[in-house]
């Protein structure tokens, strides 16, 4: 599942990021949704997100859903 859908990403669930810095590169970060930062319900890029230890990306990658657990 990608992460250009904002109902798909909901705080709590693991996810990968690439963080601003990275954004040439493509490094990918994993960590927990802690606050969802775009407003809009789709975006091309990847919704904004914070994680739980405080970096912010968009996310390329949906790792695992609490809902599904």
């Amino acid at each position: 599942m990608n992460g250009q859908q904002r109902k798909n990403i909901k705080p709590g669930i693991e996810v990968a990021i690439v963080l601003k810095q990275d954004q040439r590169t493509g490094k990918l970060t994993k960590g927990i949704v802690k606050d969802l930062l775009t407003k809009s319900q789709t975006h091309p890029h990847g919704i904004k997100v914070r994680l739980t230890d405080g970096q912010v990306g968009r996310v390329k990658e949906i790792i695992s859903n609490s809902d599904s657990q």
